[in-house]
């Protein structure tokens, strides 16, 4: 049979039925539980012993189901609270009641511990299930301490627990039809807490030194003292390097980020200012339109201004009209311009037409 310690977590199940709706009155969430009398429970309501079957129907209607639940509850965590919870879930009308070992019976029979006793009671206290907490509670519970407190039932987990000499502790309860199995938490449990610390033990070392912990209470060597604060500014180190590659590398990616939209900004300025350039000069832009509305304009306006001696741009003039025969010219074209004179011929032309004339006076002659 494996050993298994105390006080462990269970897995969380939902109450089925009546149980889950009908709920006894409870003190305010506002206030922790309370001790318990070192006398027990005094009330004058008789208590008499209950079944399950009888539990489970809400009966008695006078009073609430006394439930008990022990164990060493050292580093308080969820699986104890599940627990908890389903013990207080039992029955329709629960009280429960929570027994704490104290440290020298834990020291005793399992182990030093890393909370205090009176550290765990406290923590116990504030748990939302919890009516009422057993200080100083015994490792093996007897006839006298059931009778004390008036328990109804015991609530654990199924599994044998090996301890102080015995196969099963909880063994004569089971007997008595007092026992009520609950469901344990896998994965969690202090023995896993601590195995988790005992394995990065450097690591809390260091960060309780970091926070200001001095080697002496940390019980920590000089040699290993510098050794972890060594290391913690070797980290420093790292971190600091890290942190400024990791700004290097946004920084790049930024300007990146911010070239390619300069470049595509760039990009698209450019085919802008070609398509505004080609609309406005090219063939079928509006320049050229502008230009030619412009030469029909200053044409209408200025028919002559255009040079005499070009024949594309001169008017025409009928060789009869008026204004071209000298005599015709009227006192208003006296402030034009004279004509331009005929040009003259050069001496070599003249001289072989001269000579061909006489030639010919003289052939004609013979």
């Amino acid at each position: 049979m494996a050993r298994r310690r105390r006080g462990r977590g269970s897995n969380i199940q939902q109450p089925q039925g009546p149980q889950s709706q009908r709920r006894g009155p409870g003190r305010a969430l506002r206030e922790p539980a309370a001790f318990a009398k070192s006398t027990g429970c005094e009330t004058e309501i008789p208590h008499e012993k209950l079944t399950i079957a009888q539990a489970q129907r809400g009966t008695p209607a006078n009073r609430p189901v006394r439930v008990y639940a022990d164990g060493i509850f050292d580093l308080f965590h969820s699986g104890h609270a599940r627990a908890l919870m389903q013990a207080k879930n039992l029955f329709p009308n629960t009280h429960l009641i929570v027994g704490v070992c104290s440290d020298e019976l834990t020291h005793q029979f399992k182990g030093y511990t890393v909370m205090t006793e009176d550290e765990r009671y406290d923590a116990l206290r504030h748990c939302r299930y919890i009516d009422e907490v057993v200080r100083d509670a015994p490792w093996t519970l007897t006839t006298e301490f059931l009778k004390k407190h008036k328990i109804d039932f015991v609530a654990h987990d199924d599994i044998p627990y090996t301890s102080a000499g015995s196969d099963d502790v909880y063994k004569h309860i089971k007997e008595a039809g007092m026992f009520v199995a609950t469901q344990r938490t896998e994965g969690i449990s202090t023995s896993d807490l601590i195995t988790r610390i005992v394995r990065d033990y450097d690591i809390y070392v260091r960060r309780n030194l970091q926070r200001g912990y001095t080697a002496q209470e940390l019980n920590v060597g000089f040699i290993k003292e510098k050794k972890y604060r060594l290391q913690n500014q070797v980290d420093k180190m790292k971190e600091t390097v890290r942190t400024v590659e990791e700004k290097s590398k946004h920084f790049v990616y930024r300007m990146e980020e911010k070239s390619q939209d300069l470049i595509t900004k760039w990009e698209e300025k450019s085919r802008e200012f070609i398509g505004n350039f080609l609309e406005l000069f090219g063939p079928d832009g509006a320049w050229h339109a502008i230009q030619e509305r412009s030469g029909r304009m200053l044409q209408a306006l200025s028919p002559y201004s255009s040079p005499r001696g070009s024949p594309s741009t001169s008017p025409t003039r009928h060789p009869h009209s008026p204004d071209l025969s000298p005599t015709s010219a009227s006192p208003s074209n006296a402030s034009l311009p004279p004509p331009t004179p005929p040009r003259t011929r050069r001496k070599g032309k003249r001289k072989s037409t001269s000579t061909y004339s006489r030639h010919g006076q003289g052939a004609h002659l013979c």
